[in-house]
């Protein structure tokens, strides 16, 4: 089955202090690495950024301007991939996801699901609260069938363009999916995996680079 890949690094990186999918990783910036790990199963990779962007592409195959939001970024890329069977959506700013993470969600798709997202079990306790200051606790949330998810995540063409087709917003593309009925299914994600957000996730994503060269 053919493949194309979507690295979405069209954010703003308000919390960061700026664009956190270009900051440097020793010799390539955080977007180009996560393009490099896309091409491990994608025979064409797909960047959407900033409107003003005015970067060499990092190494992808096709450069488009991003959306108002995540989910019409993802439309934007979702655009140049009408001639593919699957299509992996990746946030930019996961450059540490494995090879083997992406061949994982690929391979889900070729044995038969819909869509394959990547899933950590929680291990703290959840308690939701109310928007008091201090918050107070309204209740603990059962944890058992609870995961937090992460990018790649791999669809069905087709389903992914229909799932996206009413132009809704949403931060996770499995969501959509979702609405329509279609089989999502989990794989086993990577604790190392962590979104850039803070400066702090870039300076532990510097460390693990340097500690997995020596």
């Amino acid at each position: 089955m053919s493949v194309a890949a979507i690295v979405v690094a069209a954010g703003q990186g308000v919390r960061f202090g700026g664009p956190k999918q270009f900051a440097l990783l020793a010799s390539e910036t955080v977007a180009t690495r996560s393009v490099r790990l896309a091409r491990s199963v994608a025979g064409k990779v797909v960047l959407v950024v900033p409107e003003h962007y005015d970067g060499d592409g990092e190494g992808a195959d096709l450069v488009v301007a991003g959306g108002t939001s995540r989910a019409a970024s993802v439309r934007e890329g979702l655009a140049h991939c009408h001639d593919v069977d699957i299509v992996v959506v990746h946030d930019a700013a996961r450059p540490l996801a494995s090879e083997q993470l992406f061949h994982a969600v690929v391979d889900a798709i070729e044995r038969g699901a819909d869509g394959a997202i990547p899933g950590l079990r929680i291990t703290d306790t959840i308690k939701r609260v109310s928007d008091a200051q201090p918050p107070e606790v309204r209740e603990t949330i059962p944890r058992d069938d609870l995961v937090t998810v992460q990018t790649p995540q791999a669809f069905r063409r087709e389903l992914l363009e229909r799932a996206h087709a009413s132009a809704s917003d949403s931060t996770d593309d499995a969501q959509l999916v979702e609405a329509l009925q279609g089989r999502v299914v989990i794989v086993d994600g990577e604790a190392t995996n962590v979104k850039i957000t803070e400066p702090s996730d870039l300076e532990f994503v510097v460390r693990s680079l340097e500690k997995s060269s020596r």
